[in-house]
């Protein structure tokens, strides 16, 4: 039994690159918060100076870090057409709500600040779990097509 690859549409390729392209902000944005130096806190504004002089646990650190990466290479995966999509956006996914367990279940950070959401946080805690459950079933979708192996 062979197993048959069809060519996705051009449509797959346009979803994987803004999917990747999403993924690898989330990426920049991991790795300017995990190499921020002093000096750096100290040129951002007062809110965002006190949320980066939060002590997050190694835990939580480790959900975003593997939400972050998972997800880039789920897209990489996606563009090269393998079927490891799936489980590296299964790992994002779940990654993701162990940073939302930690932001607004166990310990909300903005109440701790005296902070009130503003809309761009907001929009974003809405915004990127969906987007994960969403590459999820793109990728899902994607195998049953055949369009990945």
């Amino acid at each position: 039994m062979t197993n048959s690859i069809n060519k996705p549409p051009i449509w797959f390729w346009v979803v994987s690159i803004i999917a990747l392209l999403w993924n690898a902000m989330g990426v920049m944005a991991y790795l300017a918060d995990a190499f921020m130096t002093d000096e750096m806190i100290s040129q951002l504004d007062e809110r965002q100076q006190a949320f980066q002089m939060l002590d997050f646990p190694a835990w939580y650190t480790a959900c975003y870090a593997l939400a972050v990466f998972c997800g880039f290479l789920g897209c990489v995966f996606l563009l090269i057409r393998k079927s490891w999509a799936k489980p590296f956006f299964v790992i994002s996914f779940i990654a993701v709500l162990g940073q939302i367990l930690h932001n607004y279940v166990l310990n909300d950070i903005y109440a701790d600040m005296n902070l009130t959401v503003n809309t761009f946080e907001l929009t974003m805690a809405i915004a990127i779990p969906v987007v994960a459950i969403l590459l999820i079933l793109f990728s899902r979708d994607a195998a049953r097509k055949n369009w990945i192996n």
